[in-house]
């Protein structure tokens, strides 16, 4: 395959994203596109010379599309996923990857059993920095991990109503509960505490927590927090830090610094690991070679019960375990 044809199903900020890195790769091709705003919808695909549709399922009806973007938020998936698998479509679902871990587990089977490439958008896995990290804690033992994603308030009405993004834990602190899992191995159990300090008078018709703090246990014994926020526009941070008794890592956005008895090293990436992720995804579906990839549907699933459990944690008050969900 020389040319890999792509559709896009929602064109907002985060396709937007993807859009603009595509142009840059040669064996890409922005095809066909659909959004709920037509008139967006219009502009998207008058700007990328691609065919606007009427509705999702015409687009994987009719497109003709070897690879395709779902970029809509995380409640309005229905069954897109599945439709695009039982059609050979190779897949790219943003995530989180939806908020019914129930129906998630489905599609998981339906898109293994169909035998397409499947990724999501976990992006930081693809920085040279993270990469480093990975190799350096291969063999180490971590015995602790403090995580953080404070940040302002995302102008999306959805985002600010629970039960239409799954909180800042899913929506957005998701990229360092992957980043936990990739590099200390997977969530054990999780106690979580929300609360809505100011959100709610913003925003009466806000039902998202606007701060949380979640405790856990990873299944190789360490502890663990991550902290994070949604009210604060001026002070921003993303990391996650790792100790043992005789090192230190932290990555922080595309920041590492390592500590050790040896070294006292900080890099910054210069990856663009939007570029780096979407060429991986193009590659593997030219080539057939899903092991390209740095995760797949299944991982992204397995992230978003991490999160899933502790949003169960704060709602009943109580420590979850991750095989609950």
């Amino acid at each position: 395959m020389n040319k890999v044809k792509v559709g896009f199903i929602g064109v907002g900020g985060m396709a937007e994203h993807h859009m603009k890195t595509l142009q840059k790769l040669e064996h890409a091709e922005i095809s066909a596109v659909y959004d709920i705003d037509s008139f967006r919808m219009r502009q998207v695909a008058d700007q990328y010379h691609a065919v606007p549709y009427g509705n999702a399922e015409q687009l994987i009806e009719s497109a003709g599309i070897d690879a395709l973007f779902i970029c809509t938020p995380p409640f309005a998936r229905g069954n897109l996923e599945e439709l695009a698998a039982r059609k050979g479509i190779h897949l790219l679902v943003e995530k989180p990857v939806g908020l019914n871990m129930e129906e998630v587990r489905r599609k998981e089977r339906v898109l293994r059993d169909s035998g397409i490439i499947h990724t999501s958008g976990y992006c930081l896995r693809y920085l040279d920095t993270v990469q480093k990290a990975k190799r350096y804690l291969a063999d180490k033992e971590i015995h602790m991990v403090l995580a953080y994603r404070i940040g302002g308030l995302p102008n999306a009405a959805w985002w600010r109503v629970m039960e239409k993004s799954g909180g800042q834990l899913v929506e957005q602190s998701t990229h360092q509960i992957d980043l936990i899992r990739y590099l200390a191995g997977e969530f054990k159990e999780m106690h979580a505490y929300y609360a809505h300090r100011h959100l709610h008078r913003v925003d009466p018709e806000a039902t998202a927590y606007d701060v949380g703090i979640v405790s856990f246990t990873t299944e190789s014994g360490a502890l663990g927090t991550i902290s994070n926020t949604c009210l604060s526009p001026r002070i921003g941070r993303g990391s996650v830090e790792f100790f043992g008794n005789d090192f230190y890592v932290a990555v922080d956005g595309k920041s590492l610094r390592i500590v050790d008895d040896e070294q006292e090293i900080t890099e910054t990436s210069e990856t663009d690991f939007y570029l780096e992720q979407d060429k991986t995804f193009i590659e593997a579906v030219r080539t057939g070679r899903k092991e390209l990839l740095l995760g797949d549907y299944s991982e992204a699933a397995a992230t978003l019960a991490a999160t899933l459990a502790a949003n169960r944690s704060a709602e009943t008050g109580r420590a979850v375990t991750v095989s609950e969900v």
